[in-house]
């Protein structure tokens, strides 16, 4: 019988192109250990049952049906904390060209190394104003377009300055943004000469427009976190900050006490484990994550910067993110993919996601049958946006010549704990499935 009961027909709208059939998820493993079959129609989950019970559906056609033996399915990760326009430009000599068609190129680019890995959604902070003006933005918006029914990509606009004579500038830029499409309002007030005015100008701003709010700040200096939690509480559609690194060189009880006022705020904390931008003073500190779950405060976590300067090596891949969390920072395993996937996507505003049915089709399966093994080795993944699979990566692990590793019974990438031989006893070169 199924687990999760048959949902009714749904009724995408005919652009949609997860409206095209069902497709039905077959033999993947859920964290809880069950092995089920998931079907999936009109973007969402249409019915969940134990493994063998489920048919593909009327409507479905020609590669309606997916084996997922041997892979865990997951709700799919979001990244919050994105910089396409300037993403993949580590090697470049002289500066970074912000010629719309460049950005373009190198946001399309790095929306789709993230889709690689998982992320179905992303939140790109952009910088408008001084160089870039508004030609990032407008490239971004168009990246948005291009890539609608693959990812979900929302725009941050970040002016520079926002107070005094200085920041008139920056403020008709911030509202030309917000005009143009920008879905969220944010910037990098430590950087303005009146950090605690920029803040208010912004709220201002995103109130005005019924906009969410995203701040880059190191959160080092407590009166100034104090006044923003206060100015901040209440504020819908909320109130995102990151990477918070600065918290973590407070003392003890004034870390403890802005914690306190960060979570009765309800403001989220997006903090960076993969290296933060290049926006703060100290780009290798990683927020206290630890003491800011503890005190109640809504803690995601994003990639940040995607191999430009600050961060050459940067992979943009969430599920690193949560190996980082639970590696470094003492995360349980399912505590550190939250972060990725059901905080983050709520960081962005949109809707819960779990492997039931009448939830939105926004999942991941990644080769493995435990959470900590898949974000141990997370090489292999088939990706599922609005109900069709979007991305696959598959990884091919190889041994020499010597028949140990299969007289052992020793797995390949993905083989989930099964021993296979090629037929001639030696290691097994097949690709995964995925």
């Amino acid at each position: 019988m199924p687990d999760s009961q048959p949902q009714p027909p749904h009724s995408p709208s005919p652009s949609d192109p997860a409206g095209r059939g069902s497709l039905l998820l077959c033999g993947a493993r859920l964290t809880d250990g069950r092995s089920v079959d998931v079907r999936l129609h009109g973007g969402r989950i249409e019915a969940v049952g134990t493994a063998g019970s489920l048919s593909p559906g009327r409507t479905s056609g020609p590669g309606g049906h997916l084996d997922l033996g041997g892979y865990l399915l997951l709700p799919a990760p979001a990244d919050p904390h994105v910089h396409p326009d300037t993403a993949l430009t580590a090697d470049v000599h002289g500066p970074v060209s912000y010629d719309p068609e460049d950005v373009q190129r190198r946001a399309t680019e790095a929306a789709l190394l993230q889709l690689a890995h998982g992320a179905t959604a992303l939140r790109a902070h952009v910088r408008v104003g001084d160089v870039a003006g508004l030609g990032a933005l407008t490239a971004v918006l168009r990246t948005r377009r291009s890539l609608r029914g693959l990812v979900e990509l929302s725009a941050v606009a970040m002016p520079r300055v926002l107070t005094g004579v200085a920041g008139a500038d920056g403020l008709a830029m911030l509202r030309d943004a917000v005009k143009m499409g920008a879905d969220v309002v944010g910037g990098c007030p430590d950087l303005d000469p009146d950090p605690a005015g920029y803040v208010e100008t912004v709220l201002e701003v995103a109130a005005e427009h019924g906009c969410p709010v995203d701040l880059h700040t190191d959160a080092a200096d407590p009166a100034r976190l104090a006044r923003l939690a206060a100015t901040a509480g209440g504020l819908r559609p909320g109130v995102a900050i990151g990477p918070c690194d600065g918290l973590g060189r407070l003392p003890a009880e004034a870390a403890s006490r802005a914690a306190d006022q960060l979570a009765a705020a309800g403001v989220t904390v997006v903090c960076l484990p993969q290296g933060a931008c290049g926006t703060v003073d100290h780009p290798d500190g990683t927020a206290p994550v630890r003491l800011l779950r503890a005190a109640g405060v809504r803690l995601a976590a994003g990639s940040g910067a995607l191999r430009d300067v600050s961060n050459p090596v940067g992979r943009g891949d969430p599920l690193e993110a949560a190996y980082l969390l639970a590696s470094r920072h003492g995360l349980r395993p399912e505590e550190a993919y939250d972060a990725v996937s059901a905080a983050a996507r709520s960081a962005l505003g949109l809707p819960e996601v779990r492997v039931e049915a009448g939830f939105p089709a926004e999942l991941v399966a990644v080769r493995g049958d435990r959470l900590a093994g898949a974000l141990s080795l997370a090489y292999s993944r088939i990706v599922v946006h609005r109900g069709r699979v979007v991305a696959r990566t598959s990884a091919v692990r190889e041994y020499g010549d010597s028949t140990t590793a299969s007289d052992l019974g020793l797995p390949r990438q993905g083989g989930a704990g099964r021993g296979r031989r090629d037929g001639r006893g030696g290691p097994d070169r097949r690709g995964d499935p995925g």
